[in-house]
């Protein structure tokens, strides 16, 4: 087998109830009848954006209008060596339908899923399942009190993931607090990450000077990161966490000697990471749209998580 590495370009085509498109690999090719996120080869010098746009008109016969950069894997077939540049593909027009004798399915996660699925899109669902905000907890300024029920108030709306960090709290208080967090999550659905290990926490978030400490994942069910640069977001990726945050964006008050990186600088960073990447840096719910163009899953907010109260 060559060493020559395959792009292609990837789709998640998004509905907005949620639903995403699959499609079934048809006889007389590879990995017949596996099931797979559409898309197909990039030409060489053709942009993965125009690549994708030309693929899912060629087969399932739509227009797209709006796609966003997300993730890039590269996993190794026994024929080859593919590199699958994910965009999430959020407007188009016509009604998706096969033009190459594949069948086309509309799934959601949650729900049995169409199988088999071909190995290197598999991990990807998980990715996909990530919500698109992750809040942030501050209640060393708001207070505790306070706080929970902001969390319980945001839980009950549907926020699914958020992170403990309180440093200005003192131990005690601090896994206190937490375990409350932790309950409330249990009880509405919400997958909640501590700073330190705490029992019941769904998972780990690290800070951007453990990570660069670690050799291998810990092993949490969910592990994040806060990142500040490509160096530390790559180090990430090549420990298979989750997903990491990258900021600030923008300038914030919870860092405030800390460069912001501006949003160009954000997507050079993110460019092909293998791992889903939050934007924070003072941004509001109102800043998705803008966060999504530039490669971001979505949004983690400290203040802008809590702005309504």
């Amino acid at each position: 087998m060559s060493g020559k590495v395959i792009e292609v370009a990837a789709a998640v085509v998004l509905r907005p109830d949620g639903a995403f498109l699959l499609a079934q690999r048809p006889v007389g090719k590879v990995y017949a009848g596996y099931w797979e996120f559409p898309g197909g080869k990039v030409e060489p010098g053709e942009p993965v954006a125009d690549a994708l746009a030309r693929e899912l008109h060629e087969e399932l016969g739509i227009e797209v209008r709006s796609s966003h950069p997300w993730i890039t894997r590269v996993f190794t077939y026994p024929h080859g060596t593919v590199r699958l540049n994910f965009r999430r593909v959020t407007e188009w027009s016509g009604e998706p339908h096969p033009r190459e004798d594949q069948a086309i399915a509309w799934q959601r996660l949650g729900a049995p899923m169409a199988a088999p699925m071909l190995p290197a899109n598999a991990p990807v669902l998980a990715s996909l399942a990530l919500p698109d905000e992750y809040a942030v907890t501050d209640a060393a300024r708001r207070g505790i009190p306070r706080m929970l029920e902001l969390v319980k108030q945001r839980m009950s709306a549907g926020l699914r993931l958020l992170q403990v960090r309180e440093p200005d709290l003192d131990r005690e208080r601090r896994l206190a607090f937490s375990r409350e967090v932790i309950a409330l999550g249990r009880r509405h659905g919400c997958k909640v990450l501590a700073k330190e290990p705490v029992e019941g926490a769904d998972g780990l978030h690290l800070t951007a000077k453990e990570l660069m400490a670690l050799r291998e994942r810990p092993a949490v069910p969910l592990v994040a990161a806060s990142c500040h640069s490509r160096e530390e977001l790559e180090q990430a990726g090549r420990l298979g966490l989750d997903f990491a945050v990258l900021g600030p964006v923008r300038h914030t008050a919870s860092h405030p000697g800390a460069p912001a990186l501006g949003w160009r600088t954000f997507q050079a960073c993110a460019a092909d990471s293998p791992i889903p990447v939050y934007a924070i840096g003072g941004l509001r719910r109102a800043d998705l749209g803008e966060a999504m163009r530039h490669g971001a899953h979505g949004v983690a907010m400290i203040s802008g998580a809590w702005a309504a109260g």
